[in-house]
């Protein structure tokens, strides 16, 4: 049982990391103009990414300075949904293999 719940939450994890990933170059794609908006596919897969990805990375953005217009957030997102998945899986080989020492960081 332990297993399956260890292996939804990663796969959620990298999924939404992937979304970050790809909100993150459909923007950049956009603001240089190579994908057009106008496009109702581009336009609902463009809404679609930013609906799943700005609640997570708006805190982000509040609490880092601007650094000239560009835009590191998804970065940061990345690698704190990359400490998610290194703390997810040290607990899950901490319960299942009684490996106490995988704890410590």
């Amino acid at each position: 049982m332990i297993t399956i719940i260890y292996q939804i939450a990663n796969e959620i994890l990298s999924l939404y990391k992937w979304a970050v990933i790809l909100a993150a170059v459909m923007s950049t794609l956009v603001s240089f103009g190579v994908l057009d908006t106008r496009n109702r596919l581009v336009w609902t897969i463009g809404d679609f990414l930013y609906r799943i990805t700005e609640p997570a990375l708006r805190p982000i953005r509040n609490s880092i300075p601007i650094f000239g217009g560009i835009d590191i957030s998804p970065i940061i997102l990345i690698f704190a949904i990359y400490i998610a998945q290194e703390i997810l899986r040290r607990v899950y080989q901490a319960i299942v293999f009684g490996d106490i020492r995988g704890l410590a960081l």
